[in-house]
């Protein structure tokens, strides 16, 4: 039997080395039922979480950890700090290569070398292009998450480096795999703007002119969570499979039987 959990929202901590933290529990899915709380977690990296951040996470019973980064960015960011008892996973939804110049430049480049890579729309359309690759081309990967939820898996948190793109993709096909309403979803990926969760935004160029307003503006769209990003990933969906329900049967290989498990695990009682 699915264990019972008191329905308590929990309260969102300010956790001081983590970044864009939050239980995704309350959501609400189409036949009246509502995602537990305490069951699915998202956020950015653990590599910079505090003792005090780590005794936090370490409360909250998390059976898996779920880390979305590549080779590449644990280099940057490092690796996940160890929680006792904690199962962690990686399972990259990018190629380690992928984009490994476009960052360094991102993170080195003036402001010219900015204008020509991102201006003009073309840091929006490259986010955009990747929702919409991780949709088509990741559901091997979508499909062992879903498929490790609803065998063992729960309490999980997932994330990847700032906890809004292939975390929030993630996240997205778990609660649709649950019937929670896009709107829902868009909601709560939308959170990820506030300030408080926002990645911080690394430069080599520490001066006035190397994060000047203009510079900020031009790296704005890779690391804000925009509704066009999410709502081309869904398009992709729609466009690929015809909707939700053939995209996880067919695309990502999940049955009837492993969706109502996985709204037992996920959500509240009916």
């Amino acid at each position: 039997m699915t264990q019972q959990l008191p329905q308590t929202p929990s309260t969102e901590p300010e956790l001081a080395g983590v970044r864009n933290f939050r239980d995704v529990g309350g959501l609400p899915t189409s036949d009246g039922r509502r995602v537990r709380y305490g069951r699915l977690y998202r956020s950015g990296h653990l590599a910079g979480a505090t003792p005090e951040d780590a005794a936090f996470l370490g409360s909250l019973g998390l059976h898996t950890v779920f880390d979305f980064r590549n080779a590449a960015d644990h280099r940057l960011d490092g690796l996940d700090i160890e929680l006792p008892g904690v199962r962690n996973v990686n399972i990259p939804l990018n190629d380690p290569a992928e984009g490994a110049e476009f960052w360094q430049m991102v993170r080195d480049g003036d402001i010219d070398e900015l204008r020509g890579l991102l201006g003009d729309g073309k840091a929006a359309a490259r986010l955009t292009a990747s929702y919409r690759t991780i949709i088509l081309e990741r559901t091997a990967e979508h499909s062992r998450v879903l498929h490790a939820l609803a065998e063992d898996s729960v309490p999980a948190l997932m994330h990847c480096a700032a906890g809004k793109d292939r975390a929030g993709l993630s996240i997205a096909v778990s609660l649709l795999a649950v019937g929670v309403e896009r709107e829902a979803v868009e909601a709560d990926y939308l959170k990820s703007n506030d300030a408080h969760r926002r990645y911080r935004v690394r430069r080599s160029d520490t001066s006035a002119a190397g994060t000047s307003p203009e510079v900020m503006e031009l790296l704005s769209p890779l690391f804000g969570a925009h509704r066009e990003y999410l709502d081309a990933a869904f398009a992709t969906i729609d466009e690929t499979w015809g909707g939700t329900d053939r995209y996880l049967s067919e695309g990502l290989k999940i049955s009837p039987e492993t969706r109502e498990r996985l709204r037992e695990r996920l959500l509240d009682e009916a």
